[in-house]
């Protein structure tokens, strides 16, 4: 009976072990020789992104037009509900990887920062990046490739939409109610077989 037990407790555990499924949204690639819009000295640009079901948004990679040389340091992202909105986010270290120089002599790199999780019911959101720094000074640029989404750009207004990939992942962080109440059922009737086994 024992062993019984055991094995169902094992069963109940690998039921609810639900793992994690990576997914992404991409907004296109990165282009790097149509526009650039300006994502430092004050200046905010938005893209929306949808999700399907819930998730758990853990990193984003997007393009960049930079003064040749730049490497940027941090970006700082949020995830809202409107456009130029403040949400969920903060300042990140990015890493940057060159990919090549375009026709206007700007470097096209890819950058790519953890989120540090960020958890979104299914629906519309809005990436804002702003406040990008690189040790020059210079101004960075969000790489223009006229992707799904929509776009916002803080003193323009309305913008084609920008490079960007962003990562996220489904699944239940805890055993569904359905697991749990099996387990509550298990541990009832191995309590009602411990009391009729002592009253015989």
């Amino acid at each position: 009976m024992k062993m019984r037990i055991a094995s169902l407790t094992i069963l109940c555990l690998a039921l609810a072990a639900v793992p994690a499924f990576a997914q992404s949204y991409n907004n296109g690639p990165i282009n790097g020789t149509t526009d650039a819009w300006t994502i430092n000295f004050g200046y905010v640009v938005s893209d929306t992104f949808v999700l399907n079901q819930n998730g758990t948004v853990t990193s984003i990679q997007f393009g960049v037009w930079e003064f040749p040389g730049d490497s940027m340091q941090t970006v700082d992202f949020a995830i809202s509900l409107t456009e130029n909105g403040t949400g969920v986010g903060g300042t990140r270290n990015t890493t940057d990887t060159f990919i090549s120089t375009n026709q206007f002599g700007y470097d096209i790199d890819k950058i790519s920062f953890n989120t540090g999780g960020v958890p979104l019911a299914a629906g519309t959101y809005w990436l804002n990046l702003m406040n990008a720094v690189v040790p020059s000074g210079n101004p960075v640029y969000w790489d223009e490739n006229s992707g799904p989404s929509s776009a916002s750009e803080s003193a323009v207004g309305t913008i084609p939409s920008e490079a960007f990939t962003l990562n996220y992942t489904t699944g239940y962080p805890f055993p569904e109610p359905s697991i749990v109440l099996l387990f509550g059922i298990l541990g009832f009737g191995g309590l009602l077989r411990r009391k009729l086994h002592l009253l015989s």
